[in-house]
């Protein structure tokens, strides 16, 4: 695959410069609100995809314990009784069709639903952007800080029955790159793919009114098994990366509510004092 990858410092670049063409034409021209909305989004959004890049490249533990890491999890993953990831795998492997399919579903759609949903989101449903916007920014921010501590995926542990589909296929976005990403190998947990799948699911079920939206579940079924199938992630990968898409909706949600009372409180307070100043009745 074609490897034109974006770097943190290209990204942040870009990003800082479209943060910066949305403030001068808010100072030159207050009515373009359009215009300035889309600059400062897309630049809010690639400040998040250097932010993704830059913790690919650090960690705050060695990374020679990541293998060791991602073993302990398939073992404790298996004395609780959870599916063997392996078994999945092999299940699908003797089709390569599927295989290919996945490799590609894996390297290609988690990005691609994400824009479908903040584009359509930003045009259609305006009022509703910032709670999409802020939950992807908090979900994935929180994902990037666990992955500060490597964490091997699946497929590196060939010793547990484990295949890397992705680099016999070579579609690999680890070692070729995809779409101008190279991804970090070392930060399989949390699963960035299942926070965003669930977190695009939610979305749509939740903005759209078309019955029809409910065939959006599919993106997160399919998602989950791609990467339990490429040996991309583990089960407690997704849960952990569900639990913290959970937090992030409770801490709007937390925030929200106090803004609330805050401002209500506000509200009686002026109300009490305009109440006191009237002269009292004879």
């Amino acid at each position: 695959m074609q490897n034109l990858t974006l770097s943190y410092q290209g990204a942040g670049g870009s990003a800082a410069v479209l943060l910066g063409a949305a403030y001068a034409v808010h100072r030159i021209s207050p009515a373009r609100r359009t215009v300035v909305a889309v600059l400062r989004e897309a630049g809010t959004l690639l400040a998040l995809f250097a932010l993704w890049q830059l913790v690919g490249q650090l960690s705050l533990m060695s990374t020679d314990h990541a293998l060791d890491r991602a073993e302990w999890i398939h073992h404790t993953e298996l004395e609780l009784g959870l599916p063997d990831e392996a078994s999945w795998q092999q299940a699908v492997t003797p089709y390569p069709i599927l295989v290919r399919l996945a490799n590609y579903y894996y390297a290609s759609m988690h990005f691609a639903a994400m824009i479908a949903l903040l584009a359509w989101v930003f045009v259609r449903h305006r009022a509703r952007y910032a709670w999409v916007r802020t939950t992807v920014v908090l979900v994935t921010a929180a994902c990037l800080l666990i992955q500060f501590i490597p964490v091997a995926p699946p497929r590196l542990l060939p010793d547990s029955g484990f295949v890397d589909v992705a680099a016999q296929y070579g579609q690999s976005v680890y070692t070729e790159g995809f779409g101008g990403i190279r991804a970090d190998e070392l930060s399989a947990m949390p699963s960035v793919h299942v926070a965003w799948c669930v977190l695009v699911a939610v979305a749509v079920v939740k903005v759209a009114r078309t019955p029809w939206r409910w065939l959006i579940l599919v993106h997160p079924l399919l998602t989950v098994a791609v990467v339990v199938v490429t040996a991309n992630h583990f089960w407690a990968d997704g849960l952990v990366a569900v639990a913290l898409l959970l937090t992030a909706y409770a801490a709007q949600y937390g925030w929200a509510r106090a803004r609330g009372r805050g401002a209500s409180g506000g509200r009686g307070d002026a109300h009490e004092r305009q109440r006191a100043k009237q002269p009292a009745a004879r």
